[in-house]
């Protein structure tokens, strides 16, 4: 069975600093694009970030753009999203997705495989 679980999410103040993990299993994660994704209350769910499927390609949202940082190890699995200087609007449930179509631009759900279950983040004095 194909799944994708995030990890890593939690309370932390603003300013603070959080790193998300994208663990992946029954499939090979090197085939896929990993998008970071986010979804605030009553809010539609926006991409965050995207990764090619060997780390060549990076992509970000304007808003979160020299403060998040993804990157991939295909060997582990797993995927990631360095958090820094983090700000109320960041808070939302952050979900993990993998893309092996790739005719659509990365923030384009619909062209998104697999999902995991959601982490949520919320940042908050």
């Amino acid at each position: 069975q194909s799944q994708l679980v995030e990890s890593g999410g939690g309370l932390v103040q603003p300013g603070g600093s959080l790193r998300l993990s994208c663990a992946a299993s029954g499939l090979t994660l090197d085939l896929y694009g990993i998008g970071w994704f986010r979804q605030g209350p009553g809010e539609e769910r926006e991409g965050v970030s995207y990764i090619s499927r060997h780390g060549t390609i990076t992509a970000y949202v304007d808003s979160v753009k020299g403060r998040f940082t993804i990157s991939r190890d295909n060997a582990k699995k797993t995927v990631y999203l360095q958090m820094n200087a983090l700000k109320a609007e960041d808070t939302a449930v952050y979900y993990c997705a993998a893309r092996s179509n790739f005719s659509s631009g990365w923030p384009a759900r619909e062209s998104y495989k697999y999902w995991g279950q959601g982490t949520q983040v919320t940042v908050s004095s």
